[in-house]
């Protein structure tokens, strides 16, 4: 497809360049020095199509993608932001700037619901590096060169990926040993390449991980899915870049081998959606055959209102994506900024499916990833007198759990699964037994 857009070299902004990014002078010095004291400790990349295309710079700092995109004093407890401040102004040297802010990381939960501890599967007895396999059905691949992205969100629960521990970061090589790993999994039918973002690689390094799909031997594998930020955060990617028509290529053969490639898009925001080039890139995507399914958590200071997530419903569907998952902001980073009641977070989902049409409520939420699985807020009522949050799981670590429902001790403060205590004067949940079961059985397997 022949799309008159020009062309746009890549240029990344970081810590480095606070102070000399012209739009960023109307900030105070003050405010420049405790958005670098953040910087030092949550990652901060963007680049040149976001500052230029995307911010509207006239509407700072309460801009949705300004929040999204760079850093806040607020990110971070006062108590962790202030000494990083003072670091900074007294030019201590990178070691210790290092030291301080690697303190911090580890307190902030790096790795939420289990992820390290219980979702890392092992092969002849041994871990298996870089993938996650959480729900029967689905393993994810953290391809090694796809461990970075083309801008950082502020709110993402993936943030010790970018910071430089190896311990708290999930990577694979284009070895066998994943493949090996799927062979002997027959029961799985979807894989997830993720990260990161595995659309910062060319083309023929993510077809080193996913060609080898292609083949007979791994017929029992249906579903392809990459998950990217890409489409919102470079569009480029897949309209001028140098590799975009062999990217799309791979796509349509993905397509012919008959697998289902589905795009699993982030948007966070409308305005990501309203630029030509993000318009194009979606239509080339969609020429090949591919699905572009879409997601996102509800975090405060971006998209906290039913509007916002109508609109950009509305716009998702009329550009042949489908809505699927309005996420609960996960309990790592700078959870405490972004972070909303539950409550509140189901009645704009509630506000916002009642001004979209059929087509746009495939979008399910709001859905918290919690330790046990996909936990989902089906709504608030009153039974028996009581008042309570009606929950179910979409995926569990026990596929027995899905749509059951449960009930949850009406709590207006509440933020997370584990806010939650059983309604009725239970003692558990249904499946906490059974969940403590699995978990020591994965300890001592380990």
């Amino acid at each position: 497809m022949n799309v008159n857009i020009k062309s746009l070299k890549m240029r990344f902004y970081g810590a480095k360049d606070i102070d000399n990014l012209a739009q960023l002078s109307r900030l105070s010095e003050q405010e420049r020095l405790a958005m670098k004291a953040v910087a030092q400790v949550l990652p901060f990349r963007t680049n040149n199509y976001i500052v230029e295309q995307l911010i509207d710079w006239d509407n700072i700092p309460d801009d949705p993608i300004f929040r999204l995109t760079f850093p806040h004093q607020e990110m971070l407890d006062s108590q962790d932001c202030n000494p990083m401040i003072q670091l900074l102004t007294e030019n201590a040297p990178k070691a210790v700037l290092k030291e301080a802010a690697n303190e911090i990381r580890r307190r902030l939960n790096p790795h939420p619901a289990g992820q390290k501890e219980y979702n890392v599967p092992t092969l002849n007895g041994q871990p298996v590096p870089g993938i996650q396999h959480k729900y029967r059905e689905t393993v994810l691949i953290f391809p090694t060169a796809g461990q970075t992205c083309h801008a950082y969100c502020t709110f993402c629960f993936r943030w010790p990926q970018f910071v430089g521990l190896d311990d708290l970061k999930f990577a694979t090589r284009e070895s066998g040993i994943f493949q090996q790993y799927l062979q002997q999994h027959q029961e799985v039918s979807d894989v997830l390449l993720t990260g990161g973002d595995p659309m910062t690689m060319k083309a023929w390094q993510l077809a080193l991980y996913i060609e080898p799909l292609l083949e007979p031997e791994f017929d029992h594998i249906q579903t392809i899915r990459i998950g990217t930020k890409s489409i919102s955060y470079w569009p480029y990617r897949y309209v001028t870049d140098e590799d975009a028509d062999n990217t799309l290529r791979l796509f349509e053969k993905i397509v012919q081998r008959g697998k289902h490639l589905a795009i699993m898009a982030h948007y966070e925001h409308w305005k990501e959606l309203d630029t030509p080039v993000a318009q194009a890139a979606i239509r080339r995507i969609r020429a090949t055959g591919a699905q572009i399914r879409t997601q996102a958590p509800l975090v405060r200071h971006i998209n906290d209102s039913a509007e916002t997530w109508a609109k950009m419903w509305q716009m998702q569907v009329s550009l042949g994506c489908i809505p699927y998952y309005m996420f609960v902001e996960r309990q790592t980073g700078a959870k405490d900024y972004f972070e909303i009641p539950l409550v509140r977070g189901w009645e704009i989902y509630r506000e916002a499916i009642q001004q979209v049409s059929g087509l746009a409520r495939t979008v399910r939420g709001p859905v918290m990833s919690a330790l046990p699985g996909k936990v989902a807020i089906d709504g608030v009522s009153e039974i028996g007198g009581e008042k309570v949050f009606v929950l179910s799981f979409l995926q569990g670590r026990e596929s027995d759990w899905c749509k059951r429902p449960f009930f949850a001790r009406f709590d207006a403060d509440a933020t997370w699964l584990n806010d939650l205590k059983p309604a009725f004067e239970e003692d558990k949940f249904f499946y906490e037994n059974q969940l403590e079961e699995i978990l020591t059985r994965k300890s001592l397997k380990d």
